[in-house]
């Protein structure tokens, strides 16, 4: 038994050097990691907003994770601006 529809391996893997995967990746790798700090970030700012308004936590706590929020959403808007403006 033979198989008809047999394709060939390509010499390049998806992520060799040259493919189109490897020159996605760094931008997916950075897109993942804002995004990841982003969530961290506003789990932080919630948690930490609700501990200060009980008056258990520090207002200090509260505003230090708020600005860690707006960095990594800032970051992260700016790397979808940036992609979208070099794939034109």
């Amino acid at each position: 038994m033979t198989r008809e529809n047999t394709s060939r391996p390509s010499d390049l893997g998806p992520l060799e050097p040259g493919t189109a995967q490897r020159a996605q990746l760094s931008v997916r790798i950075a897109d993942i990691a804002w995004t990841a700090l982003s969530v961290v970030a506003a789990l932080w700012a919630v948690l930490a907003t609700v501990d200060a308004v009980r008056g258990t936590g520090s207002w200090a706590y509260c505003a230090v994770s708020l600005v860690l929020l707006a960095v990594g959403l800032t970051m992260r808007v700016l790397g979808i601006r940036r992609r979208a403006r070099t794939s034109l």
